[in-house]
């Protein structure tokens, strides 16, 4: 990654977070958005049912939200469900 130090704490704190909650998640990747060089997207295996996505999306939100208050960054989790995408 070519982003600062704090970036790069906060996706690591990010992706640890989400994984804690949501154990079956599993990083793909972490890349810069398309849109804007300075955004980080977390890409990540959701293998769960569209309920507990639904949950884990809006945890993921709650936790982008925080960090743009606090920090300025935006940080934003893209998940990919296998068992829907099957």
């Amino acid at each position: 990654m070519k982003w600062n130090p704090v970036q790069q704490r906060l996706s690591q704190e990010f992706i640890e977070k989400v994984k804690a909650r949501y154990s079956e998640v599993a990083l793909l990747e972490i890349k810069e958005s398309p849109e804007h060089e300075d955004d980080i997207w977390i890409y990540v295996n959701a293998p769960m049912d569209e309920e507990r996505q639904i949950e884990m999306d809006g945890y993921a939100a709650q936790l982008s939200s925080d960090i743009l208050t606090d920090y300025g960054y935006f940080i934003l989790m893209m998940s990919f469900n296998p068992t829907v995408h099957a």
